[in-house]
């Protein structure tokens, strides 16, 4: 009998910790709730919470952009993807609320066709916007850049020379008897794929 109980507990360890891996769901790139196709990029992104928590982006498990890493700031947040790769190209933050839209006007312009375009916001990302900013983050694909108003949170995801409006993006309007800080709507996140640009 005591020769058999050390292999006995080994044995059951051993299936313990098979069951517990089974029961362990799988994890996707950025934490996604499922994987991916093929030719696809896993991408999770969340704006900012009030003026407190800055925005996050991740692609391919890839944090670009987020508080952590200490490169988010107030404004609209923008982490630039090869789109055929999936590397990451550059992020910068643009400050909506006392800075100048021209630098963001600036950046957006030179931007190649094929790169993924993401966007979130953080605290006040539309003060400072123009009709010409507008224009050039719709021809992104934006349908919500329009619309985007005083504190409100937003985050998006499109590409340079895309011919039709982006299906990833998130818009909660600021409103004072639905806000769920004071004075700021709820974050919004979104997950997807992103379809591999090919030649």
């Amino acid at each position: 009998m005591f020769l058999y109980e050390p292999t006995c507990g080994v044995v059951s360890k051993i299936l313990f910790w098979f069951l517990l891996k089974a029961t362990k769901p799988p994890r996707y790139k950025c934490g996604i709730s499922k994987a991916c196709p093929e030719k696809h990029f896993a991408f999770k992104m969340a704006s900012g919470a009030a003026n407190v928590v800055g925005p996050k982006i991740c692609v391919e498990d890839n944090v670009l952009m987020s508080g952590v890493k200490n490169n988010v700031g107030r404004g609209i947040n923008v982490a630039l993807v090869n789109g055929k790769t999936g590397e990451p190209l550059d992020t910068k933050f643009f400050d909506m609320w006392g800075g100048d839209v021209a630098p963001f006007i600036e950046y957006l312009k030179p931007i190649h066709d094929g790169t993924i375009v993401l966007m979130a916001t953080y605290d006040d990302g539309a003060t400072k916007l123009n009709e010409e900013a507008r224009k050039l983050i719709a021809e992104l694909g934006s349908t919500s850049i329009a619309n985007l108003g005083f504190r409100d949170n937003w985050v998006f995801c499109g590409g340079k020379g895309i011919k039709t409006k982006s299906p990833f993006e998130q818009h909660i309007k600021n409103n004072k008897d639905t806000n769920k800080y004071e004075g700021w709507p709820e974050v919004v996140e979104m997950e997807g794929c992103i379809p591999q640009k090919q030649d």
